[in-house]
């Protein structure tokens, strides 16, 4: 009772404590996330030119494309693609408003007339397109909101219309935009004489190379001060986004030995009968194994990763792997295991036969309600459709010359062109029962077949190309790790990060006997190179909390597990100096080497220079300023551009090119005819400009915005 009574007297005190101790919990979440301190919204995704991307709407834009582009696109994929559509309409949004350009109500209703007006519901009774009947769809679409309504062959709601409308609007301005600054575009006559002039006027000319190779790299030295001034004196160059490096080693759950050898076993017991004790009856039974099962299908269907294949195959249906083997094994005897495409399989030959590789047939085709491709005038049931088609096999039997004359009862309107004949292969996408027909009986045979299509009344015309075919059953098991091996490799990656605690990533490794991959990627990216599509890892190694030489183990889907560790942390800006080394270095030996080589040289001519330097004086005519490439040098657009500066006889100073030093002097200048006129030729470029508008605008555009992407931390 004393307690109670003391604690009751502290109740007030308890109570602070606990309050205190829930403001310091929430203080402390509101610094861990600064934004909620500075400002910063995580419901905005990106600002651009001050308008906001709010995260709302954007993930509703997200839905509905992710629902039009299916599964074959990661959510990733549609978020960048409605971002990106986003960033576009607000950039180009702007220069509209500046401009005045916008879409009104009348040009609205053209606009839609031109993109509906061959839909059946907005037409009149004479098939013209009717403004009331647009009007009157979309105030029901309004009316029904959110609920949708059909459209041509498939369904809208007033939303979706809406942000049709939006888009359509937004195209229409797009080229009005893109149209006024097209006009504004146009090359001159004295442009379009300079081309042809490049192009026309050309000069013979004498060089010699001092190729940078004449100097070894070991006489010039190259400090990381020297990197880093040519980096800094071509920043643009070797600008990068943020980026993170890691280190990983991956644990595989493969399966061991054991398990193939396992999986093979159980493969061959499949062979024999087995006695089993079966509940329902409260007593043991005979199961029947491939070598006496009287249903091969369900057998294989019942046993098999695939499911039984009910043909005939030829050579070239088959891999490799068997093709040249599995055609000696006798009926009723077994091939395998053997392995092939993830699988361990079991195969009991069934049949050979000789059969042909393509068929000649004709056939009626009468459909049926509800058959594939049946037209709407068709009326018959099933059951009248077959007792039709029955009573044209009676009369064709009596009469087979009288199969053209029928062909009026047949809907396949294609074949009926060619008296009802076509050819195909056995491998052709035709429907399996009529392949089967045509392919498993003789030349002269006739009868009724039933597809999807409705009933057929098929004959075989001809057979060609007869080859070995062969029908088999296999029993198929992927190859897989057992839950012990899964068990084996989850304790290992267990016991590799404890030993992390304390103990080196890269020793560990080599303990593991694990190979120590790399990658490298950025905040935005979706895949880790060489692990495909893990953003997991992606958003670990920009963490704020996550330091340098962290580690975390990732659960990867085909993978097993990874242990990765934080190499290096890459900031946006300038390269890293040890990071651009190598293209950086070879860059600089050449800027050096070209001084020694200039130092290096004697003489006056060519001739005396190319002899002090131990090279030759080469030829090259009719250069034009519009190449790149000196003959006998390779491409050096810089030599060529000097070479045009020159006069007949001068001989050029130092010049320093893509493989070497170039002295050049010129033999001969071939001065162009001048054009009466250039008009053809400034159409040419202007037409050229024009072209890339659409691409090069909007780049700039961008490039010139303001943008602030929050996506890593708002959806990402």
């Amino acid at each position: 009772m004393a307690v109670l009574n003391k604690i009751r007297q502290r109740s007030v005190i308890l109570i602070l404590v606990i309050a205190l101790a829930l403001f310091s919990f929430v203080i402390g979440d509101l610094f861990k996330n600064s934004d909620a301190l500075t400002g910063g919204n995580l419901d905005v995704i990106a600002t651009v030119n001050g308008e906001d991307i709010k995260r709302d709407e954007f993930m509703f834009n997200v839905e509905n494309m992710q629902r039009r582009m299916g599964p074959g696109s990661t959510s990733i994929q549609t978020m960048n693609n409605v971002y990106n559509q986003e960033l576009r309409r607000i950039i180009l949004n702007s220069e509209y408003e500046t401009l005045g350009l916008s879409v009104e109500r009348d040009q609205m209703r053209e606009l839609l007339e031109t993109s509906f007006s061959f839909y059946p519901e907005f037409q009149n009774q004479d098939s013209i397109f009717d403004v009331n009947r647009l009007n009157a769809f979309i105030s029901n679409l309004k009316e029904i909101s959110p609920e949708r309504a059909p459209l041509g062959t498939f369904m809208i709601n007033y939303d979706e219309w809406t942000n049709n409308e939006q888009n359509l609007a937004s195209n229409s301005l797009q080229t009005t935009y893109y149209n006024l600054i097209k006009a504004g575009l146009s090359a001159t006559l004295t442009e379009a004489k300079e081309e042809y002039l490049s192009e026309a006027k050309t000069v013979n000319l004498q060089y010699v190379q001092i190729p940078y190779t004449t100097i070894p790299d070991s006489l010039v030295q190259v400090s990381k001060e020297d990197i880093k001034a040519y980096m800094q004196l071509h920043a643009d160059k070797y600008q990068v986004e943020a980026s993170r490096d890691i280190t990983f080693v991956e644990f595989r759950e493969e399966a061991s030995e054991a398990d193939r050898a396992q999986i093979q076993a159980d493969l061959i017991a499949l062979k024999h009968d087995k006695i089993e004790y079966v509940e329902a009856i409260k007593a043991t039974d005979t199961v029947l194994g491939f070598d006496n099962t009287d249903n091969i299908e369900a057998f294989v269907n019942s046993n098999s990763d695939i499911r039984y294949n009910d043909r005939f195959l030829r050579s070239a249906d088959l891999s490799t792997t068997i093709k040249d083997t599995i055609f000696n094994v006798p009926v009723s005897e077994y091939y395998g295991p053997y392995e092939e495409s993830g699988y361990y399989k079991l195969t009991k030959i069934l049949a050979k036969e000789e059969k042909p590789d393509s068929v000649k047939v004709r056939h009626i085709l009468i459909p049926y309600i509800g058959s594939t491709r049946a037209l709407p005038t068709v009326t018959e049931t099933p059951e009248e459709a077959k007792a039709k088609a029955d009573s044209i096999l009676n009369v064709l039997k009596g009469n087979r010359s009288k199969f053209v004359d029928l062909l009026d009862l047949s809907s396949d309107l294609v074949t009926n062109e060619n008296e009802g004949v076509l050819e195909f292969a056995y491998n052709s996408p035709f429907a399996p029962e009529f392949s089967a027909f045509s392919f498993d009986n003789k030349v002269g045979d006739m009868d009724v077949v039933e597809t999807s299509f409705g009933f057929h009344v098929i004959e075989i015309l001809d057979q060609m190309s007869i080859n070995s075919a062969i029908k088999m059953a296999t029993v198929a098991t992927q190859i897989e790790p057992s839950e012990q091996t899964i068990d084996d490799v989850f304790n290992s990656v267990s016991k590799f990060e404890i030993a992390l605690e304390n103990g080196n990533f890269e020793e560990l490794a080599t303990e593991y006997e694990k190979n120590i991959r790399r990658a490298a990627f950025e905040e935005l990216d979706e895949n880790v190179p060489g692990l495909g599509s893990q953003r997991q890892v992606v958003r670990w190694a920009f963490d704020e909390e996550t330091e340098l030489g962290d580690t975390k183990r990732f659960s990867i889907s085909g993978v097993g597990f990874i242990v990765a560790k934080l190499g290096a942390i890459n900031d946006k800006g300038l390269m890293k100096v040890e990071n651009a080394t190598t293209p950086v270095l070879a860059e600089i030996r050449k800027e050096k080497k070209a001084e020694l080589i200039k130092e290096k040289i004697t003489g006056t001519t060519l001739s005396e220079i190319a002899n002090g330097q131990g090279q030759s004086v080469r030829s090259a005519s009719a250069v034009s300023l519009s190449s790149t490439t000196l003959s006998g040098a390779g491409v050096e657009p810089k030599v060529i551009g000097s070479a045009f500066g020159l006069a007949e006889g001068a001989i050029s100073k130092p010049i320093a090119g893509d493989k070497g030093i170039y002295l050049v002097e010129i033999t001969k200048i071939n001065d162009a005819d001048e054009l009466d006129n250039y008009a053809a030729i400034a159409s040419r470029l202007s037409n050229s400009l024009k072209a890339t508008v659409n691409s090069k605008v909007y780049t700039a555009l961008q490039e010139a915005a303001e943008i602030e992407d929050n996506r890593a931390k708002t959806v990402y």
